[in-house]
């Protein structure tokens, strides 16, 4: 099965004939169970991710405190829906926590096919990407504590970063580089990028 925007492995696990299923382990964040011997880890909330692109030339990430691998991380925006919103207003919320960038129109936001974590979790992942100007970029708030920095760079930097290993979270690079590869006529264009001012 080909991921497509409706995919109902967005909403709910789809491996019915794995069974019996018992869980396992259960935290604030996630959850493990063994169905029928498969052992898979699922997020308590559905997962969100934004792909913020300034003025069709750049690309917004956070750096973000990550203690269990002792690092702070170049990622896209991203976070659990709650259960009082949609996944698309959960990706609002989440730009405007992490990034401090205001974007109400929810039209705004367009889904683009899911990804999956790991292929232990049945539940992919939902991502929208979201075009911003360079003047919502410049006038953003206040971000989330977790969130060290902000950061705007060209597509062509993006790149030199994945090789760098510079962004190394895996879903993240997915994201990013399916869409280079979708819209490399505007990749392979030298593009002024946005003010790469970092907030704290």
């Amino acid at each position: 099965m080909i991921p497509s925007i409706n995919d109902p492995r967005l909403y709910l696990p789809q491996c019915t004939s794995l069974t019996p299923i018992e869980k396992v382990h259960e935290n604030e964040w996630f959850s493990v169970f063994n169905r029928g011997s498969y052992f898979t880890v699922e997020n308590n909330q559905p997962q969100v991710l934004i792909l913020p692109i300034v003025e069709n030339s750049s690309v917004v990430m956070v750096r973000v405190r990550r203690p269990v691998i002792a690092d702070n991380t170049l990622e896209l925006p991203a976070g659990g829906v709650h259960m009082d919103e949609s996944p698309i207003e959960a990706g609002c919320r989440e730009l405007s926590e992490e990034t401090g960038i205001q974007i109400l129109d929810l039209n705004r936001f367009n889904a683009k096919a899911p990804m999956v974590l790991t292929t232990r979790s049945p539940c992919l992942s939902h991502i929208f990407q979201v075009h911003v100007t360079q003047k919502e970029f410049d006038e953003r708030t206040k971000h989330d504590d977790e969130v060290v920095s902000v950061e705007c760079f060209s597509f062509k930097e993006a790149l030199k970063k994945i090789e760098k290993n510079e962004i190394y979270i895996g879903l993240h690079i997915a994201i990013l580089i399916r869409f280079l590869l979708q819209n490399r006529h505007i990749v392979l264009t030298e593009n002024r990028p946005c003010s790469q001012i970092k907030t704290t």
